[in-house]
């Protein structure tokens, strides 16, 4: 289970000194714990892989307001935030891969984006950047 590959993963930055990862699998950890605390539940590694990609997308949006500030060492450190957090999400579907899906999924459900995008959420949603698969989706239907 991906919660105690963290654990292990957490211990060897530790023992490693690498003070990034370790920083990064803290965060993480501490997200996903807020949630079984809120929520009273342990997640399954499907939910983990959404909180991961929610992080991701906020030190993405961080990024940018880095770039506005000037900040390289900053960016520097989101970025390789970004690729720890990456190693932990299953392998990302190319593109090509989603649009056969996506094609599929509209030769079913028709040319209506909100009964394609709730399909095509349950099916990719660790799979694929839902922000691209969205574009995708928008690009065929119109």
């Amino acid at each position: 289970m991906l919660v105690e590959q963290l654990m292990i993963d957490l211990k060897a930055a530790m023992k490693a000194k690498n003070t990034v990862q370790k920083n990064t699998i803290t965060m993480l950890r501490a997200a996903i714990k807020q949630i079984e605390v809120d929520e009273r539940r342990s997640l399954d590694d499907e939910e983990i892989f959404s909180i991961i990609q929610k992080q991701i997308r906020e030190k993405t949006k961080a990024i940018k307001d880095f770039q506005a500030g000037n900040r390289p060492d900053l960016i520097e450190e989101a970025e390789s935030e970004i690729a720890i957090l990456k190693d932990y999400l299953p392998e990302q579907m190319s593109e090509d891969d989603i649009n056969l899906v996506i094609d599929q999924v509209i030769a079913v459900h028709g040319k209506q984006i909100g009964p394609v995008m709730k399909t095509l959420k349950q099916e990719l949603a660790s799979k694929a950047d839902m922000a691209l698969v969205n574009r995708l989706v928008r690009e065929k239907l119109n």
